[in-house]
């Protein structure tokens, strides 16, 4: 299927690994220009590096910046140009028991899951309206709708995120520009993926037998296993889609069935 979108150009945010590597591959194969973005020099080029040689005709740079930061934030913005597609990818996830979350923990996460896209979207959306194209994907979490116990702090950013892109729907009414967030479910990016070998490591165990005893832990889950990074790719490049013009201000699942709700 012509997904249509040769030529376009996009940023992903947090996108030297995981999901955001994994949707950065996804719309290079199909012909969009990619910038990628890291916090260090070293997994941004390395990133570069290896999308030019897992993608024939890649046409792919990269931008540092820690989102952490809002002058670093600022300079990247200054430096995008103009962007067909913007994938608000960058977030930060841990399980901390909630009396644990301090004051800057909170600011830190809200910063960097929700901001991020604030500012991002700020930047990005105007250019779109004035067009009268353009998307705008928020890779958010079923967490953000069953906020999690062991997770507060990373729930509630997620159900802001949700918020927001929800509002900046609104805002491209009678444009082809388009706003939504993908809901994902447990997702064996490289972050899990350090966290479960640590893990396993302590406990005295194969990283398979965690990972099963992780998926059974998840009795709603009907998937029954990790999702892989590239399944949410395959969602957001759909979205990124001119082929999705019909799809806006929605929150689309792909959460392997967590979620237990009809809508």
């Amino acid at each position: 299927m012509d997904l249509k979108l040769a030529g376009k150009k996009a940023f992903v945010s947090g996108s030297t690994q995981g999901i955001g590597y994994a949707i950065a591959r996804a719309l290079l194969g199909e012909g969009v220009s990619v910038v990628i973005n890291g916090r260090s020099e070293d997994k941004v080029q390395n990133a570069v590096q290896e999308l030019t040689v897992q993608v024939a005709g890649a046409v792919v740079s990269g931008i540092v910046a820690d989102f952490e930061d809002p002058e670093q934030v600022e300079q990247l913005v200054e430096s995008l140009g103009e962007l067909d597609i913007l994938v608000n990818n960058v977030g930060l996830f841990e399980l901390t028991p909630f009396g644990d979350i301090s004051d800057d923990d909170w600011q830190r996460y809200f910063d960097v899951n929700v901001m991020s896209g604030v500012r991002l979207s700020r930047y990005a959306l105007n250019n779109m309206l004035a067009k009268k194209w353009g998307r705008i994907i928020f890779i958010g979490s079923e967490s953000g709708v069953n906020v999690p116990v062991d997770m507060v702090h990373y729930g509630v950013t997620k159900a802001a995120m949700l918020a927001l892109s929800n509002g900046l729907a609104k805002l491209t009414r009678g444009t082809a520009v388009t706003v939504n967030t993908i809901l994902g479910g447990p997702t064996y990016s490289d972050g899990v993926a350090d966290s479960v070998g640590q893990i396993s490591q302590a406990q005295m165990m194969s990283t398979d037998e965690l990972k099963a005893a992780i998926v059974a832990g998840n009795v709603t889950s009907l998937l029954q296993r990790f999702i892989e990074p590239g399944e949410i790719a395959n969602l957001a490049l759909y979205l990124a889609s001119p082929l999705s013009s019909a799809t806006n201000g929605a929150a689309l699942r792909a959460d392997g069935g967590v979620l237990t709700a009809m809508i």
